[in-house]
């Protein structure tokens, strides 16, 4: 059997271009499996990090509930420790009234009733029951014996040989303390 020139190329050529369209089906189906594990791989990692995603929204919002309630709690705290604080001062300065308000009332009384001898024995009286209410207060009457700049307050000097150093003569205004605060400083001549 004698082929012709072209039978010959036609034969030579076919076994290489089948060996190539054999390779590239092989190298297509290579790709597919590659892509197929490619897009399940790809698919995994988005799940994970829709679930990642999921679970920092759900955190945030956690997160962000947990400081409204916060802000809310503080700002209920800020209203009733200003009202706990105004209710305070209205009971104590109700509280120091009451106990001045008997001394108001036993001295009118001595106004209307002016005999002689029982007006002073009833401002002594007054006068007592007055202490007796600051001391109830805790207030007590500051001790005028020597100066003292702390807690009195020198309006005059005198000097006189028949007094010591710094020995207080005279007392205009006694002063009042509660604890270590000064309400009010005694005002006192000073000798020497």
């Amino acid at each position: 059997m004698t082929m012709t020139p072209d039978e010959i190329l036609n034969e030579t050529a076919a076994p290489e271009t089948e060996a190539p369209v054999a390779d590239a089906t092989e190298k297509d189906e290579e790709k597919k499996s590659e892509d197929g594990k490619g897009s399940k791989k790809a698919k995994k990692e988005a799940a994970e990090l829709k679930e990642k995603l999921a679970a920092a929204e759900n955190e945030i919002a956690e997160q962000k509930d947990k400081y409204l309630r916060l802000l809310a709690e503080y700002d209920n705290f800020r209203r009733r420790s200003q009202k706990e604080k105004e209710g305070i001062y209205t009971d104590a300065y109700g509280e120091a009234l009451k106990a001045l308000l008997p001394v108001a009332d036993n001295l009118e009384l001595a106004v209307r009733y002016s005999e002689g001898d029982k007006v002073v024995e009833g401002v002594k009286m007054v006068l007592n029951q007055l202490h007796d209410a600051l001391t109830k207060m805790g207030i007590e009457e500051i001790e005028t014996k020597t100066f003292d700049p702390n807690v009195h307050n020198a309006v005059m000097h005198v000097e006189d040989d028949a007094f010591g150093e710094g020995e207080i003569v005279e007392v205009f205004q006694k002063g009042y303390r509660k604890g270590d605060k000064i309400i009010r400083y005694a005002m006192v001549k000073v000798a020497n």
